[in-house]
């Protein structure tokens, strides 16, 4: 699975649990955006969101449309503590 940060609004509150499928998607399309998060698939899903308007999925679980410039926003700490966890060996990109 690959992953990339991209910038996305504030999650809600941290667990500890890990995570050991894939997230159960939320849609949030109404707070601003605050944080750059991890996305499953990488930069393929972000190319292909941007070619096709589909939305992308954060380790965390949100769903959305990227449309800002990462560097400008702190990782999710929820997506932060998740790839902290994961095995470096089999992330891709």
């Amino acid at each position: 699975m690959q992953t990339a940060v991209v910038p996305m609004s504030q999650t809600g509150a941290m667990g500890t649990e890990v995570q050991t499928g894939p997230p159960e998607t939320q849609r949030d399309e109404d707070d601003h955006d605050r944080f750059s998060h991890y996305v499953i698939g990488g930069g393929e899903a972000l190319m292909r969101s941007a070619v096709t308007g589909e939305p992308v999925v954060a380790l965390c679980g949100k769903v959305w449309v990227p449309s800002r410039d990462p560097k400008r926003y702190p990782v999710c700490p929820e997506c932060e503590e998740i790839q902290a966890g994961r095995d470096s060996s089999l992330i891709d990109g």
